[in-house]
């Protein structure tokens, strides 16, 4: 089973731009200071970034090639919010940004996440080519 499925997040809510994920805040998701650990934030702003390129894209084959977390405050509580906004929609690129909530509803870290399509269309437009 991927560790995706292990996390139980769910989308609550389709936005024009993006998604929310929300998932139970669990024992096993905490770091030794009872906050949620932050590689599981990570883990969680990169499948609401998904969530929200297959919401836009439909199902492709894709990766993540870049993911960024500035961690505000810990995460706390009995759920995590993330929101997923769709920043550029290309046609190798999904770049989003995902802030993330706990319980209290602060803003808890934001996060940008960059997925590359791996079957993205292969046509180019030739470029004229301007002689000086």
């Amino acid at each position: 089973m991927p560790f995706e499925n292990d996390l139980g997040l769910k989308v609550t809510r389709q936005h024009k731009d993006g998604v929310t994920i929300e998932l139970p805040l669990r024992d096993e998701l905490l770091n030794s200071q009872g906050v949620l650990h932050g590689g599981v934030a990570a883990s969680i702003a990169d499948e609401a970034a998904w969530h929200a390129m297959i919401r836009h894209y439909g199902e492709r084959n894709a990766t993540t090639t870049e993911l960024k977390v500035n961690y505000l405050r810990p995460i706390i509580g009995k759920k995590v919010i993330a929101r997923a906004y769709m920043l550029k929609a290309g046609a190798t690129l999904c770049v989003t940004r995902i802030d993330l909530f706990g319980s209290d509803k602060k803003l808890a870290a934001v996060a940008v996440v960059t997925y590359m399509l791996l079957d993205a269309p292969k046509k180019i437009t030739p470029q004229k080519i301007i002689q000086r």
